[in-house]
């Protein structure tokens, strides 16, 4: 992938996290600190956008080092060095 694309992929999981935390936290029914599972509607919506999230994260990390390894090794071949002498 491109950089442009890795930081894209990057930027968007950091967004559906953002959305994701206001979706978890999100609570009706007023005051009532009652931990029920009713009173958080978005949950499960917020636990797919995590989830789809890291799979962006992890997909963006992977293709970030895979194209630092071969920069890396293009730029210091020690395999092709001048025999000549």
């Amino acid at each position: 992938m491109k950089f442009k694309t890795e930081v894209c992929l990057l930027s968007l999981a950091i967004v559906l996290f953002v959305v994701s935390a206001f979706f978890y936290s999100y609570q009706t029914g007023g005051a009532n600190l009652s931990l029920n599972w009713s009173s958080y509607p978005y949950r499960e919506i917020a636990l797919g956008f995590v989830g789809f999230g890291s799979v962006l994260m992890a997909t963006a990390t992977v293709s970030y080092s895979k194209r630092g390894k071969n920069v890396f090794n293009e730029t210091f071949d020690f395999s092709a060095e001048d025999k000549s002498n």
